[in-house]
């Protein structure tokens, strides 16, 4: 029977290690024996603690080391799912075996099922702490009002309302932190120190891990898999359709791992036609670009999404759009994409897009810090910092559009005043030029021609430009920018422009060798980019 009480365990785990020492059935280290050596190993490392699971395990560890063990009894319920510790006895039997505290699942579905009644009989009858594993906060607050001592993000990727969630959060566990008074231990998806280091500064307790020490087949297919994917991704020709969603045109086109654009199509985007209107336009544009592949002889390997607005890539839902698309905002492009296309799906914004098809593509592969600006019918920015796009913590960085240049100034389309969108886009280059001009591309081709209202007019927008690109040359100090877009392309007065501005306004230009060039993908930079995307969704979801 455990002897250790909550203030010991407290006091013995606080920002330790545990080690979780589990194996299933069909694994080499399918036996109690084993898993006893593994708390060994993992205790003579450093782990303050054990979770394991089943009595036979527990008991085996229990005679091997003497720290604290978590118990836990993994059963299959009739609808085929797992539970963690889903009844009294299998409580009471693991600490019979030696297990000084018991986890079990609190999630809403285990809920459903009696766990919070459950947690209260086995703190109460076998007096021992309860660990409360869960997947969302509000389980956690209810876990936490019903007494559990500590709770757990242990199910956090694991259950229906959470499947999206494919990588460790450590801001899941700083909002656990927030709302809770109760201890918050950090489990699941945590593969690298780094991401333990990151548990504890969100504020979590301890830390557990498993597969990363514990399951070294588990370790040996993800470095065969990843060689093996890499490997057949870079011998194979594969292609992509890319489709750039843009506020006034759609391009499309097909894309091989190695760079070359074929098929490339653009139709008119029905931009007032609403949310379903605007899936139903990509479903078709997708379908129309998967059967001209087809007949050419290409088979699609992934399809990616370049759209306007703020885009959570983990679920591909468009977290918020301008009135540019209006009802854009909450739409689920992944999932419908995937359904009509049969395709992987990638999404992501347009200037994002444009951003990882530079890297991915583009002139400036092998660039770790660079800012992609593309200026259209809106203004956006893909900003990359040590190797990484830049996304944010609501995956709403990089709206370069809206960086408020002029106070109180011109009204934007996301509602406010003076955004470098409303004096960078192809609206104000027109209103710059004057009404003699019908398109932003006709005052480009005068600005080339020497015509003198349209040279001041591309002035005027590398001097607005400047203002806002200022300021990401001071938070970001990349190594190069690189614009793209209908305004950019035979524009490269606007390009010399935005560079003398920028020689005399950003601190210490010489020393930095900031480069500013036009993107090399051209016309067709989002559908490189949109592109990107798919083969990025087919690098992280295929050779599982």
């Amino acid at each position: 029977m455990a002897s250790n009480t909550l203030l010991d365990v407290t006091v013995t785990l606080r920002n330790k290690l545990i080690a979780s020492c589990q194996a299933g059935a069909g694994d080499a280290f399918y036996d109690p024996a084993s898993m006893a050596r593994f708390a060994q190993a993992a205790v003579a490392g450093g782990a303050a603690a054990i979770r394991a699971n089943g009595a036979a395990d527990v008991e085996a560890i229990r005679t091997a080391v003497p720290v604290p063990i978590i118990g836990i009894q993994k059963a299959t319920l009739g609808d085929g799912r797992i539970v963690i510790t889903p009844d009294f006895e299998s409580a009471r039997r693991l600490v019979r075996a030696g297990a000084d505290m018991i986890a079990v699942d609190c999630t809403s579905r285990a809920q459903a099922h009696g766990a919070l009644d459950r947690l209260r009989r086995i703190r109460s009858e076998l007096g021992v702490p309860v660990l409360a594993d869960i997947a969302t906060v509000e389980e956690g607050v209810a876990a936490a009002r019903a007494g559990a001592d500590f709770v757990l993000s242990t199910l956090r990727g694991y259950t229906e309302e959470t499947k999206g969630v494919q990588r460790f959060e450590p801001e899941f566990i700083a909002e656990l932190v927030r709302r809770l008074s109760t201890p918050v231990i950090a489990e699941g998806r945590i593969s690298t120190p780094d991401e333990a280091r990151k548990a504890i500064r969100a504020g979590a307790f301890a830390v557990i891990i498993g597969s990363a020490i514990t399951r070294p087949h588990e370790l040996a297919h993800a470095f065969a898999r990843a060689i093996r994917c890499e490997t057949e991704l870079q011998s194979s020709k594969l292609y992509f359709l890319g489709i750039d969603l843009g506020g006034t045109s759609t391009k499309s086109g097909l894309v091989s791992n190695s760079g070359e654009l074929l098929l490339d199509k653009a139709v008119e985007t029905p931009a007032r036609a609403g949310r379903e209107g605007l899936l139903e336009h990509l479903a078709n544009v997708a379908l129309d670009g998967i059967e001209r592949a087809r007949t050419a002889g290409y088979e699609p390997a992934a399809l990616g999404i370049a759209t306007a607005g703020w885009v959570n890539v983990e679920t591909g839902v468009v977290v918020y759009a301008t009135e540019n698309l209006p009802g854009w905002t909450g739409t689920q492009i992944a999932d419908y994409l995937t359904s009509r296309s049969g395709l992987r799906v990638g999404v992501e914004n347009d200037a994002n897009a444009t951003a990882v098809a530079e890297q991915e593509f583009g002139a400036l592969k092998g660039l770790k810090d660079f800012v992609a600006i593309t200026l259209g019918t809106g203004v956006g920015g893909g900003c990359y910092t040590r190797g990484e796009l830049n996304r944010g913590a609501h995956f709403f960085a990089n709206a370069l559009g809206h960086i408020v240049i002029e106070p109180d100034g011109a009204e934007c389309t996301c509602g406010r005043q003076g955004c470098l969108e409303a004096y960078a886009n192809a609206a104000a280059l027109l209103r710059y030029a004057g009404s003699r001009f019908r398109s932003a591309q006709e005052v480009i081709q005068a600005a080339h021609s020497g015509v003198r209202e349209a040279e001041a007019a591309v002035d005027r927008l590398a001097h607005y430009l400047a203002r806002g690109c200022n300021t990401l040359i001071q938070l970001f100090d990349p190594e190069a920018l690189v614009l793209s877009g209908g305004l950019v392309q035979g524009n490269s007065r606007l390009i010399t422009g935005l560079t003398e501005r920028l020689s005399r306004s950003v601190p210490e230009w010489q020393q930095r060798k900031l480069r500013v060039v036009a993107s090399t993908l051209g016309y067709h930079a989002g559908v490189f980019g949109a592109a990107a995307m798919g083969k990025r969704a087919l690098d992280a979801r295929s050779c599982r």
